[in-house]
C-alpha cells in the first residue's frame, strides 16, 4: 500500500525514509533509507524519526492504507510537524471512541457496547437484538469481525475479536443491512474534498471479506450525496482538519450510517490505484503535500473512467503451482496484477481481508467493461494445491472451524441431487489408479447444464468441471465401468465444496499415492 506514496514522493525529489517491520524489494529500491521497526511501538518510531530530523531534517510523517495513523500522529505531534492531533488519531482508530464522538455530535449510528475479557457477554445478549456485529476496537482489514445470530455465537466471536485487539477490547453493535460505500477525502484547513466513492463488494457471511470494489459507485446520485454529506460531518466531528480520511458508509433503509472513519487514505488499492485510474487525480500526492505543510494542490477530476478491483482466493492448503498469471495480465483493460501467494506458501480461505491470494485492477470506458476485464482476468488464475494436505482435507470435509466457510457450488436440480445421493463414494478396482488418468473416470450428473450457480470467482459449474478434466485428463462417464476406478459421491462432494481446486486436488492426491495402496485407502477414507 505504500508503493504510490514512495513513488510520488521520489517523483517530487523528496528524500524518503521508510519504516516498517517488513519492506518490499520494490520499495527498498525506491527509498533513500529503510529502518526495520515495529510500527505499533510509537516510542521507538519517534526516536527513529527524531534521529533523522536532528541529523538531516524531517518535514513530515505519513502512511496510507495501514492502521498506524496513531503512530504517525504521535510522532508528528512530538516533533512539531504537520499532522492531526494524537487524540484525534485515537478517536479515528478506536471504534468505541469513534462511536462516542459520533453520538455526542448527533451523527446517527448503531447501538453499541464495548467490553473486555472480563465482561459478562450474556448481558449484552439480553440488551441487544440479534443479529449483531462483533469487532475488535482497534484493528483493520476486517480481522476478528463477524456477524452473530445468537448468544453462543456472540461469546465465541467476542473472544476472537478481543484476541485481535491491541487494547484487549471488542465492540458489539447492531448489524446494518444495505450496500456499503468506500470513500476517501482530503481535508485542508477544515475543508473536506471527497476524492472517490466506490461500491464495496462484501462476501462470505458471517465474515466480512471485501472481494473487490468498483469506482465510481453505481448507486443513485441522491444516496451518494447523502453518504458524502454524512462522511464529511463525521470527519469534522472527529477533529480531522488537515490530512486525509477514509470512510465506510452503509446505506440502510433508514438512511446512511457511518461504519467507520480512519485518519488516513484507504487501503484495498483504492486511493493508490483505482481512484487515480478513474479520475486522473493522485490523491496520495495531495495527502503527502498536507503531511509536510503544503497545500494539497489541484483536485479537479481530469478524466472520467471506470475502474474495478477484484481479489482471487484459495481454499486452505499449500501452493504447488500457479497457472494463468501471464494470461490474466494480457486481458484487455487489466492495469495491475498483485500476486500475494507464491509456490510453497500456505494459503487459507479468507475470513478477513488479509487471507486473499492476489488482486487485479482494471480500467475501461464503462463500468461493465471494467468489471468484465477484472473478473475475466481473475478466472484465468488457478492455484494448484499440494496433494494430501491436512488443512485441505479438513476444509473439503467441512470439519472443525471449516464448517462455517462456504462451498464453491450448491446443486439445485432435483435430478442432480437424486443422482448424487445414489452414487457410491467410488466403485471399481483401486489398482486402476496406477494407470493414472486412463484408469480413472468420474460419474456424470444427469443435468449439469441446468445448474446456473457460479463459484466465488464467477466460474460456472460446467466451466469449472471442464477445467478439472482438462488439467487432469480424467474422463466423465454416464455409468460405472469395470475397466475403471469410478469416482462418484467422493469426487462430487469435494468438487462442490472446493470448486476447481477441490476437484483437481482429489485427483492429484490419488495420483500422488499411486504406489502405496495403503495410503490410497487412507486418503479415500479421510475424504469420504
Amino acid at each position: 500500500m505504500q508503493i504510490p506514496s514512495v513513488r510520488l514522493a521520489k517523483k517530487k525529489r523528496w528524500q524518503v525514509l521508510v519504516v516498517a517491520k517488513e519492506v518490499l524489494d520494490k520499495i527498498q529500491n525506491m527509498a533513500d533509507s529503510v529502518e526495520f521497526k515495529d510500527l505499533s511501538d510509537k516510542h521507538t518510531i519517534f526516536e527513529t524519526a527524531r534521529k533523522y530530523k536532528d541529523r538531516w531534517g524531517l518535514d513530515g510523517v505519513f502512511t496510507a492504507g495501514t492502521d498506524f495513523s496513531t503512530t504517525v500522529a504521535w510522532v508528528a505531534e512530538k516533533l512539531n510537524l504537520p499532522g492531526i492531533p494524537y487524540r484525534v488519531a485515537l478517536a479515528a482508530t478506536d471504534k468505541s471512541r469513534m462511536r462516542s464522538v459520533f453520538r455526542e455530535s448527533g451523527i446517527h449510528g448503531p447501538d453499541y457496547y464495548t467490553a473486555n475479557r472480563s465482561t459478562e457477554w450474556a448481558m449484552f445478549a439480553r440488551r441487544l437484538s440479534f443479529p449483531l456485529v462483533v469487532k475488535p476496537v482497534d484493528n483493520m482489514g476486517a480481522r476478528g469481525v463477524r456477524r452473530v445470530n445468537n448468544e453462543e455465537e456472540l461469546i465465541e466471536a467476542a473472544s476472537e475479536a478481543i484476541q485481535h485487539s491491541r487494547a484487549g477490547k471488542a465492540i458489539v453493535e447492531d448489524y446494518l443491512e444495505g450496500p456499503e460505500l468506500s470513500l476517501d477525502a482530503i481535508v485542508y484547513h477544515g475543508k473536506v474534498t471527497v476524492c472517490g466513492v466506490a461500491d464495496r463488494h462484501i462476501c462470505f457471511p458471517p465474515y466480512f471479506v471485501e472481494m473487490g470494489h468498483t469506482i465510481p459507485s453505481n448507486l443513485k446520485k441522491e444516496s451518494i450525496e447523502q453518504a458524502v454529506h454524512l462522511f464529511s460531518r463525521g470527519i469534522l466531528a472527529l477533529g480531522i482538519e488537515n490530512g486525509a480520511a477514509k470512510g465506510d458508509i452503509k446505506l440502510t433503509p433508514e438512511g446512511p450510517v457511518v461504519g467507520e472513519i480512519a485518519a488516513r487514505l484507504s487501503g484495498g488499492y483504492m486511493s493508490g490505484w483505482t481512484f487515480p485510474l478513474s479520475s486522473g487525480i493522485e490523491v496520495t500526492e495531495a495527502a503527502l503535500n498536507i503531511a509536510v505543510g503544503l497545500p494539497p494542490g489541484d483536485l479537479t477530476q481530469r478524466c472520467f473512467m471506470h475502474s474495478a478491483e477484484r481479489a482471487f482466493i484459495s481454499i486452505p492448503g499449500r501452493v504447488g503451482e500457479i497457472h494463468g498469471v501471464q494470461d490474466a495480465r494480457e486481458v484487455d483493460g487489466v492495469q495491475e496484477l498483485f500476486l500475494r501467494a507464491g509456490k510453497g506458501d500456505r494459503v487459507v480461505f479468507p475470513i478477513n481481508n488479509l487471507g486473499k491470494c492476489g488482486n487485479i485492477i482494471s480500467r475501461a470506458d464503462s463500468r461493465e467493461l471494467a468489471i468484465d476485464s477484472a473478473e475475466r482476468a481473475v478466472r484465468k488464475i488457478f492455484l494448484r494445491l499440494v496433494p494430501n494436505n491436512d488443512a485441505t482435507n479438513r476444509f473439503l470435509t467441512a470439519k472443525e472451524a471449516y464448517k462455517s466457510l462456504p462451498a464453491a457450488f450448491t446443486l439445485s436440480r432435483s435430478e442432480n441431487l437424486a443422482a448424487l445421493k445414489s452414487f457410491a463414494p467410488y466403485t471399481g478396482s483401486i489398482k486402476k489408479i496406477q494407470e493414472g488418468a486412463r484408469g480413472i473416470s468420474i460419474l456424470s450428473l444427469p443435468n449439469l447444464s441446468g445448474e446456473i450457480v457460479c463459484d466465488w470467482h464467477g466460474n460456472r459449474i460446467q466451466e469449472a468441471l471442464q477445467r478439472v478434466l482438462a488439467f487432469t485428463g480424467v474422463k466423465l462417464r454416464d455409468r460405472p465401468s469395470e475397466q475403471h476406478f469410478n469416482l462418484g459421491e467422493l469426487f462430487w462432494n469435494v468438487f462442490l465444496k472446493g470448486g476447481i481446486q477441490g476437484g483437481i486436488y482429489i485427483l492429484d492426491s490419488l495420483d500422488a499415492l499411486r504406489d502405496s495402496p495403503e495410503q490410497r485407502k487412507g486418503i479415500l477414507a479421510e475424504l469420504i
